[in-house]
Order: C-alpha cells, then sequence, then structure tokens
C-alpha cells in the first residue's frame, strides 16, 4: 500500500457539486465544478466549501483527502462547455494550485487529489470504451494534474471497469498514484452488471494492481455494505456515500435535494468496519456536506 495512506483513519470532502447548486445557489452546467473558477462568486464558494471540511479535520485531528473540482474537466466535457483543449489544461492546473493554497494556510495533513470523473453519466455505463481507449481519452487530463503536482489521481464514480483500468493505467504513464473509486447500484453491482469484486480483481488484472487502493462511492451503505466481503482482500479501502438510500434513476428524477440525516449515515458508515473491507478512508459523495463528515468523524473514533 502507498505511504499516502498509512494512517488508520482519513477523511474526505464530501458532495461538491450538489453543495454548490443547493446550499450555493451556483449553477453548474453539466454537474461540472471547475466552471467555478471562472468567477469570484465562485472562487469564493469553492474557497468556503475547502476551508469547512479543513476546520472538520483539524478539529478531529485526522488527516483528509481533498478533490480537485475537476471531476467533469475531461476533453469531452470540457469541449461541450466551450473549452479548448488549453484552456481545459489550464482549469485543471488552477484546479490543483487553488487546493493547494487552502491547504497551506490549515495545520491539517492534507492529500490533493486531482477528481477524475467518467466519459459518460456517472451513473449509467452507456457508451464504453476499452481499456487503451480510456487510457488515450484520460491522460491529457492527468498530465495536467500531473504536472501541477497532485499528490493523487483519483477516479471518481467508474460504471465499469475498462475505463477504471484505463485511468489507472494512464496514471502509472504518468508516474502519479492512482486510487479507484466504482459507484453500485442498490443490488452491490456497478453499473455495467459487473460483480464489484470481479471488477476491482478485472483493474488489477489488466493493470498489475496499479491503484494504491479502490472505493466505492455515490451510494448510501445500505447498496454495499453486504458485498463488501466479496472484494479481494485489501484492496477495497475507502467509501464515499451518499447521504440519501434512494437509486440513481430515483435521485436522477429528484428536484430537491436529500440530505438524510447526518449522525444517522455517520453510524451506517461506521457499521460498514469489520463486514470484510479494511475500510480506513471515509467520506461523502452526493448530498452530504461538512456536517456529515463531523458526524461521521465522531462516529468512526468512537
Amino acid at each position: 500500500m502507498s505511504t499516502l495512506f498509512d494512517e488508520p483513519i482519513y477523511l474526505t470532502d464530501g458532495g461538491m457539486e450538489t453543495t454548490f447548486i443547493y446550499h450555493d445557489g451556483i449553477d453548474l452546467p453539466d454537474f461540472a465544478a471547475f466552471t467555478v473558477l471562472a468567477s469570484e462568486r465562485g472562487r469564493e464558494a469553492l474557497g468556503a466549501y475547502y476551508d469547512a471540511y479543513l476546520s472538520v479535520a483539524e478539529a478531529h485531528r485526522l488527516p483528509i483527502v481533498l478533490d480537485t473540482p475537476t471531476w467533469r474537466a475531461s476533453t469531452g466535457w470540457g469541449a461541450r462547455l466551450g473549452y479548448s483543449v488549453d484552456q481545459l489544461a489550464d482549469a485543471n492546473r488552477e484546479s490543483v494550485a487553488f487546493l493547494r493554497e487552502a491547504c497551506a494556510a490549515r495545520d491539517v495533513s492534507a492529500i490533493v487529489s486531482g477528481a477524475i470523473g467518467p466519459r459518460g453519466d456517472g451513473y449509467v455505463a452507456g457508451e464504453t470504451m476499452s481499456t487503451e481507449e480510456a487510457r488515450s481519452y484520460h491522460t491529457p487530463q492527468i498530465e495536467a494534474l500531473a504536472s501541477a503536482g497532485v499528490d493523487l489521481v483519483s477516479a471518481i464514480t467508474m460504471t465499469y471497469a475498462e475505463e477504471a483500468a484505463g485511468i489507472a493505467l494512464a496514471a502509472a504513464g504518468v508516474g502519479v498514484p492512482v486510487a479507484v473509486s466504482f459507484t453500485v447500484e442498490t443490488d452491490g453491482r456497478v453499473p455495467s452488471g459487473q460483480a464489484l469484486g470481479a471488477a476491482i480483481a478485472q483493474v488489477d488484472s489488466e493493470t498489475g494492481s496499479a491503484p494504491v487502493h479502490y472505493m466505492v462511492n455515490c451510494a448510501h451503505p445500505s447498496h454495499f455494505g453486504h458485498v463488501l466481503a466479496d472484494t479481494p482482500p485489501g484492496r477495497l479501502r475507502g467509501v464515499r456515500v451518499n447521504a440519501s438510500s434512494k437509486s440513481h434513476a430515483e435521485l436522477d428524477e429528484s428536484d430537491e435535494l436529500d440530505m438524510g440525516e447526518p449522525f444517522e449515515l455517520a453510524e451506517d458508515v461506521a457499521g460498514l468496519r469489520g463486514r470484510g473491507a479494511n475500510l480506513t478512508v471515509f467520506g461523502g459523495c452526493c448530498g452530504t456536506d461538512h456536517r456529515h463528515i463531523d458526524a461521521l468523524a465522531a462516529a468512526i473514533r468512537r
């Protein structure tokens, strides 16, 4: 395991995009959070977002993994939003610099993670790529993030194994550590229909176990707790949970933010420990904010 993750507990941030949209009233075209860098209001919101999580980590004296706002800052999404190749690379690098500056002002051990999202929908496998196609597609973003000095790149909300493997190979080629996070449906399977354990094993097989570890994100603990024991030993080490227990389809149709109940969610996450995976990284995804992570930190430490 990478020395990046040699502590027994790490926190992460929560649902960046849902925070901007529902709490800050900021429009995110195509759910692309990196666009907030283009306005003073957006930059203030991003600074406040990071500050809230750094305060949680500081209060609990725990290290934290913080993502750049670049989940939708890959070539295809950037083109849809009118960004040239050079402008998109600049946005990725600026995202890293912004996060570095936020972390430098606080007495917190922070890992700067360059977030990489799927080429397609984050909930549906849809049109898929081969592993080599995915490697080629994601390499430019990973190169930009690495050149800006990220500690880690994180493939977030992966819906099928080949894209995850392509990202892992691209990161290995650039020489930057990579973590891979799959999302799952309410039955614990990734959106492609593959079992979570099988998806992890496939990526490891295709990449020579390149990822430092795997995670599950954008799902409620009730959706995947029962499959943790079926994953390859020692490889699944983190969770970033949704506040809501609704399915992906139900969330897509919802016009309101389902924040769940932070303390109940925290207990559910704490209850995942000892169920077959050596979990050390804990955080949130859609619908969660710093209050959920604060409650989660307290529950995990208990």
